[in-house]
């Protein structure tokens, strides 16, 4: 393998956002420039980043937000993509048909194009988190995307809570995982909860990696973004961005309460290395596994 396809440098940006996705997009664009800078060939953008998290409540007019593929953010961040020469992961509101919309992730490809998206599968309905009014689950599957960086297995946040995901994607030939997301802690848990919420979310992603083998991305939005209900206190989005190797090894670790921009390099050979040594994939009792197709065990 040689030394440019053994690394892969990737940008994470990890930002707060506000109402105006005009100013939303010149701050990813400015970040996204600052990841070029320091040799990023891929950039990964937190999930919804146009706008605040709009979940928090059911309104019929946050429909209007949602956007087609190819449209506005598409065709924005392929010309950057193209003007810097590097693959970027978008996170949209997708607009499908009237009525009929996704919590979508685009790659977009260096020259511009759009190179494949997946349509989150697992969809939440939480107090502040009321995405099943807005979106439909995902149609595409667990389809890695074909990149000129790499084949990506891009998964969108409440999908990291889930195994089975990550292992269809690693099992298809997914080069690493790759996770927008936007969570946080509601106030008016304890500082207990928050911290068992925010290690547990840390702990599945890393498992990830440590069962497959495989480096993980993920990249969180930070900031507080208030309940336009009043019900709840709002949430307050916890930040912590990272990057684990296939050993569940941190090799980046965002802060929890500020934006922060990085460039992580990926290692590409180690996922070879450590599946030689934990040959998981090998061991797998798929003969044994009927059950996983049923919603439970009776």
């Amino acid at each position: 393998m040689t030394h440019e396809a053994r690394y892969l440098a990737v940008g994470l940006v990890q930002q707060a956002n506000s109402d105006d996705r005009t100013a939303n997009w010149a701050v990813s664009e400015r970040e996204i420039r600052n990841c070029k800078a320091q040799g990023a060939q891929l950039v990964v953008l937190q999930e919804l980043h146009a706008g605040r998290y709009f979940c928090q409540t059911e309104d019929v007019t946050v429909f209007e937000q949602a956007e087609t593929i190819p449209g506005p953010s598409t065709d924005f961040f392929g010309r950057l993509a193209k003007e810097l020469d590097l693959v970027i992961v978008l996170s949209l509101f997708e607009r499908r048909a009237p009525g009929l919309c996704h919590n979508t992730a685009v790659v977009i490809e260096r020259d511009g194009s759009i190179a494949g998206k997946y349509r989150k599968m697992h969809i939440p309905d939480d107090p502040a988190y009321y995405e099943k009014f807005y979106f439909t689950p995902g149609d595409l599957g667990f389809t890695p995307i074909k990149t000129s960086v790499g084949v990506l297995g891009v998964l969108v946040c409440w999908d990291q809570w889930y195994p089975e995901a990550a292992r269809l994607m690693a099992l298809a030939g997914a080069e690493l995982l790759i996770y927008p997301t936007a969570i946080g802690y509601e106030s008016t848990d304890s500082s207990e909860e928050k911290a068992r919420q925010r290690d547990a979310w840390r702990i599945s992603q890393r498992g990830h990696a440590v069962a497959n083998g495989l480096p993980v991305v993920s990249v969180n939005r930070t900031g507080y973004e208030a309940d336009p209900s009043e019900v709840t206190g709002g949430i307050q989005f916890w930040g912590s961005s990272f990057v684990a190797g296939p050993q569940g090894e941190l090799l980046y670790d965002a802060p929890v309460d500020e934006p922060a921009t990085a460039v992580v390099i990926i290692d590409r050979q180690r996922t070879e290395d450590v599946r030689r040594i934990w040959p998981f994939f090998r061991d797998r009792r798929i003969d044994a596994y009927q059950g996983l197709t049923k919603r439970y065990l009776d």
